[in-house]
């Protein structure tokens, strides 16, 4: 005798059950705000983001991961308010193709390329630290730490292109110092066959190490260098390498995102906060339910500092 099938309504209800469990260990940063922000009185906010799935909507094509017009205008705002840096598994450049804002701090291909304000002391090896002149005229130091991997990184996206161009749905993006393997419209049947060519193809250089995101495997040098090194680094160029009154707030919906969120409960002080639609396996602390309560959390940090300026003794 076979065991009974929830409808439709009981298994929604029991999905909400689940979410609203989940919500009790890593509660809305927005039903919570007041509270954050009442430890963050007298400290240094600094805030980083992922940018797919966080500050764009995750979408069928990924180049056309645009943000909305009302994103970027709260993302400007926080910026004028607070040092505001995203960390993206993107290329640097595209990820500055989507946001168009000067005021931001960009570091793309999960950490491996960053435009930073000045050179860190504490992070990197000086070597990889470069100055150069961005595109605004602005003298900055670009950290790189994984360049001798750039001409691997060409040959395994070719071959990956090569191998793959008779699979339907699968898109192989460049963004590089890794590579991002879609395939969010590759039919199930085929997902296996996907998998494993792509585990045969690393297994040519194993320098390298794959991850599984949304729909997505990354490849990346594999070195000891992630999102949450890139979020140390950056506060370490920002001058808060050794400040005990910071207080980073990291906001970021995929797995690489655990990074950044470990590095901030290793520090002891800070809000790691997930943006997820449905239970899941997080050491954040708090969470969003998608890009449009992160646009609403922007918009509250910005009232909250624009307040505590009229009211000193709120800061």
């Amino acid at each position: 005798m076979g065991l009974p099938q929830l409808s439709a309504s009981e298994n929604g209800n029991s999905m909400l059950l689940s979410y609203d469990s989940w919500l009790l260990k890593h509660p809305s940063a927005l039903d919570t705000f007041d509270q954050m922000m009442s430890m963050a009185r007298g400290r240094k906010i600094v805030v980083f983001l992922d940018y797919d799935g966080t500050l764009s909507n995750i979408v069928d094509n990924p180049e056309k991961a645009f943000m909305t017009n009302k994103m970027r205008t709260a993302l400007r705002d926080v910026a004028r308010c607070f040092p505001t840096a995203i960390i993206s598994g993107r290329s640097r450049e595209k990820v500055y193709d989507f946001v168009r804002l000067d005021d931001v701090y960009y570091a793309g291909s999960h950490g491996l390329d960053i435009a930073a304000p000045s050179q860190s002391q504490n992070y990197g090896d000086p070597k990889n630290q470069t100055r150069v002149i961005d595109r605004q005229g602005n003298e900055v130091i670009l950290f790189q730490p994984a360049k001798k991997f750039l001409p691997a990184i060409q040959k395994i996206y070719g071959i990956l292109n090569e191998k793959t161009k008779s699979m339907r749905g699968v898109m192989i993006e460049h963004n590089k110092f890794c590579i991002s393997v879609h395939f969010r419209h590759v039919l199930n049947e085929d997902f296996c066959t996907l998998e494993k060519l792509v585990n045969s193809v690393l297994g040519e250089y194993k320098e390298f190490r794959i991850s599984k995101g949304k729909k997505v495997f990354e490849i990346r040098p594999d070195m000891e260098w992630d999102k949450g090194h890139a979020l140390n680094y950056l506060l370490d160029t920002l001058g808060f390498g050794r400040s005990g009154d910071v207080l980073p707030v990291y906001i970021g919906d995929d797995r690489t995102d655990e990074d950044a969120f470990r590095a901030i409960r290793n520090r002891g002080e800070g809000y790691p906060v997930v943006v997820s639609t449905s239970p899941k396996d997080t050491i954040a602390l708090y969470s969003l339910h998608n890009p449009s309560e992160v646009e609403k959390f922007l918009l509250r940090l910005v009232r909250w500092r624009k307040n505590s300026l009229s009211s000193p003794k709120l800061l």
